[in-house]
């Protein structure tokens, strides 16, 4: 199941605690503080990597800790490091630090950032020692790490988004194009969840179908139109058997533009589809009437393979 939003709990690792600790020597059993100070709590890092997938493997467990540092040893030895914590999430990722307010965001594969600090270790006696005190009896406590919540939003970064109203033909778009396997009815909302296929090395995501007022979090909501933000192209697809599919074209339109006005700057190509159910006439129709916006506009039919074998060509020709 794709997992595009989850909140997490995470916390680096405590400081070690510094101990009192004192040189052995021949007749000397209390020859000088040699208490080592603790070692440094592990950090907490999230790291971007090219699986989309990658939340999903954390739903049964939300919760992620670095290593507590090694408490100080004798020989003023200081304690060892703990072992920090790296949670991998997909790339293009937003992490929202839910208790201090901030916001980090990875583009790039292999991009890694800490978001939480491991308290630093105690001192030992020997830290204590001066020539006023050549006896000190001190130790103290390691830091605590820092602890919070974030919340792990993704907005898939691909090649192409697929866009349009509910029962657009979206899936059976992506099935036609790439190897995925997209449930399809021919009732509204067959696509609870983005999907992904692969045409060659390039990726397109099917958008849940979209309705008016998704902006505003109406139909699956507006957190879809995320996946929209980041993709390199759209394919708009219209349905030529709705009753008013030019009506159609706007409605979503309006929305990708309210959700977030630089979408109306991506290049998009119009898609008509179900043209065998549809007389020439409406096809004309509509394709004059969609013309005017410069766009490319290519016509499909559930039954044509053919036009959809012309869209994969243009399509890979296009994006090369």
């Amino acid at each position: 199941m794709f997992v595009d939003e989850l909140t997490i709990y995470a916390k680096a690792g405590n400081g070690g605690n510094g101990v009192v600790r004192w040189r052995q020597e021949k007749y000397k059993p209390m020859a000088g503080p040699s208490g080592g100070d603790g070692g440094r709590g592990g950090d907490v890092f999230v790291r971007a990597t090219a699986d989309v997938n990658q939340l999903s493997k954390y739903t049964g467990n939300k919760s992620f800790f670095a290593v507590d540092g090694g408490a100080g040893m004798r020989d003023s030895l200081t304690g060892k490091n703990g072992e920090d914590c790296i949670i991998d999430v997909p790339v293009g990722s937003k992490i929202t630090d839910i208790d201090r307010k901030r916001v980090i965001e990875l583009t790039t594969v292999g991009q890694t950032e800490r978001i939480l600090k491991g308290g630093g270790g105690g001192y030992g006696n020997e830290h204590f020692k001066s020539s006023t005190n050549v006896s000190p009896v001190e130790s103290t406590n390691g830091h605590q790490g820092e602890h919070g919540n974030f919340l792990i939003e993704v907005a898939l970064m691909v090649d192409i988004g697929l866009v349009g109203l509910p029962n657009a033909g979206k899936s059976t778009l992506l099935n036609s194009l790439t190897n995925a396997q997209s449930r399809i009815g021919a009732y509204p909302f067959t696509t609870l969840e983005p999907h992904l296929g692969a045409l060659y090395e390039f990726i397109i995501a099917d958008i849940p179908g979209l309705i008016e007022g998704a902006a505003d979090g109406k139909g699956l909501g507006h957190k879809f139109l995320r996946h929209v933000s980041r993709t390199k192209m759209i394919l708009h697809l219209v349905s030529l058997d709705s009753a008013t599919p030019v009506e159609d074209y706007y409605t979503i339109r309006k929305e990708l533009t309210q959700y977030d006005n630089s979408l109306a700057e991506k290049e998009e190509w119009i898609i008509l589809t179900k043209k065998d159910l549809v007389n020439k006439d409406v096809i004309e129709a509509v394709t004059h009437a969609l013309a005017k916006y410069e766009n490319r506009v290519i016509v499909v039919g559930q039954d044509d393979l053919d036009s959809y074998k012309k869209l994969r060509d243009t399509l890979v020709s296009h994006l090369r």
